[in-house]
């Protein structure tokens, strides 16, 4: 996504060629196998530890860090180059967000217009908010020493960086399209219609 809106802000003549169709499956695709790879890594690790602290994890789903604190046996240590491989795959993603993000910014402040300026910003800054609360909510999850860890923190941590980014996602994306705005309006102007008709006739 930010590299859509790098190419969109500042090479827009160009965003036909970058973006294509086909670009646009190869991100994907490299997206959806390495998102892939690291889960079945990740799963075949986790069910090759022996658990000897019982089965019953702390949280609502079975996340990695939790998985580890029922082992043992060394072998975590697999697991915990598991996390560092991706620790290193997720860092130069998040390497090129912060490149991308810097290269709009520089080109969003050279817009002579207030109005163009706060339009570029309103594109982006959803997207940048929502990629934050991910990024720094799972290095937190993931990387906090043992000490500050508490079944209450995890949870809400865990929460913020697995349930919440890809709820509002939708909401952020599609919101700007005019015709899905007008179909919720429409469709919130019906059920307030609805009910209102619905409370006449209790009251007859």
């Amino acid at each position: 996504m930010s590299y859509d809106r790098y190419v969109a802000i500042c090479k827009p003549l160009h965003y036909g060629t970058l973006l294509s169709s086909r670009a646009c499956v190869h991100m994907a695709a490299a997206a959806w196998g390495s998102g892939f790879l690291n889960a079945v890594l990740h799963t075949a690790n986790t069910f090759s530890l022996p658990l000897c602290q019982g089965n019953a994890v702390d949280q609502f789903f079975c996340d990695v860090p939790h998985i580890l604190k029922l082992s043992c046996s060394h072998s975590y240590l697999r697991e915990f180059g598991l996390v560092m491989f991706t620790a290193f795959v997720f860092w130069w993603c998040f390497v090129f967000i912060v490149l991308s993000y810097v290269q709009i910014f520089r080109a969003v402040l050279r817009i002579p217009s207030e109005q163009g300026r706060l339009k570029a910003f309103s594109t982006c800054l959803p997207h940048l908010a929502v990629a934050s609360l991910f990024i720094s909510t799972a290095m937190f999850t993931h990387l906090k020493p043992p000490s500050i860890s508490s079944p209450s923190l995890d949870l809400v941590a865990a929460v913020l960086y697995s349930v919440v980014p890809p709820a509002v996602n939708p909401l952020i994306y599609s919101m700007r399209n005019q015709e899905l705005k007008e179909s919720i309006r429409k469709v919130i102007f019906r059920m307030v219609l609805n009910s209102g008709q619905f409370f006449i006739t209790l009251q007859e």
